[in-house]
């Protein structure tokens, strides 16, 4: 294994410095006596040879159940994490797998990553970097692609979300008053009344609505469950409103989540109103029906 550190002095009777050939540093060993220098200089290399030989020792330990220890790299986990998901779960990861935070990480082999360098990510990134390299860590034992964590689950820094709260009656109803696109004022509308995911309802279809018994009854599209609404007279007018067949929301059903959450968020500036999102419908449903028990 070769040194990191090497031997040298600036000139004739000088003091002797170590040569770090990886970062090319030189430090004084604070002594002109050569045999002092050396043993300086051998306890230097030690110092670091003795934990690479321990990850060499381990890689090849590993090696034997999994051929790919030695250069498996956290890119490669993000590519596999994201095909473990599906629909807007995949998405969600296919985004954050591209965050700027990760690539101070993203082309080092996993098993020879330091702690503080995912905490170097953690803080370059936002909340989000936290939440996702924080599953792809766990991702990654799991695996057994880290034989043990590189930051213990209490040491994690903490997951500061932005305030959320629901979006109020007021609020709603100016975002309808504005709205001139029909689409997107009868998608808003729906949205107040059924409490579902914005996905949930820009996917529904008119054959998801059961008219002689008044329900509407839908996969979800992040687990797959079957949700079924009782609607009345409010939302039945809406429904009036829109295809017959097919897609309700033919436009609005075509693009990312991503899309209508920015239309939303620009309308909501627009009017002033802060502190919501198209999830703040989920809020606000959720707190009528705790009200009505």
């Amino acid at each position: 294994m070769k040194n990191r550190f090497r031997l040298y002095r600036r000139h004739n009777g000088g003091v002797f410095y170590a040569h770090n050939s990886e970062t090319g540093k030189q430090e004084s060993l604070g002594t002109k006596d050569r045999a002092e220098a050396t043993s300086l200089l051998n306890a230097r290399n030690e110092s670091v040879r003795q934990p690479q030989l321990n990850l060499q020792i381990a890689k090849a330990y590993l090696a034997g159940t999994d051929s790919g220890v030695a250069t498996r790299t956290w890119q490669n986990a993000l590519d596999a994490i994201v095909e473990t998901k599906t629909g807007s779960t995949q998405d969600r990861w296919r985004r954050a797998a591209k965050e700027k935070a990760l690539d101070l990480i993203r082309d080092h082999v996993i098993i020879e990553t330091q702690a503080e360098q995912l905490l170097a990510c953690l803080k370059a990134g936002t909340v989000s970097t936290n939440v996702h390299l924080r599953k792809l860590h766990n991702f990654c034992i799991s695996m057994n692609w880290l034989p043990w964590p590189l930051i213990p689950k209490r040491l994690w820094p903490e997951v500061r979300y932005q305030p959320k709260r629901a979006i109020t009656i007021e609020e709603h109803q100016l975002i309808i008053e504005r709205e001139k696109n029909p689409e997107r004022r009868n998608f808003y509308e729906l949205c107040w009344h059924l409490g579902g995911s914005q996905s949930d309802i820009a996917n529904l279809k008119a054959e998801d609505v059961d008219w002689p018994n008044q329900t509407i009854a839908y996969a979800r599209q992040k687990t797959g469950s079957l949700a079924m609404i009782h609607f009345g007279e409010d939302i039945e007018a809406i429904l009036r409103r829109l295809p017959a067949t097919g897609s309700l929301f033919p436009y609005l059903q075509s693009v990312r989540s991503g899309d209508r959450a920015t239309e939303f968020k620009q309308r909501c500036e627009g009017l002033g109103i802060t502190g919501v999102s198209l999830h703040s419908y989920r809020y606000a449903w959720a707190e009528r029906a705790k009200q009505c028990g």
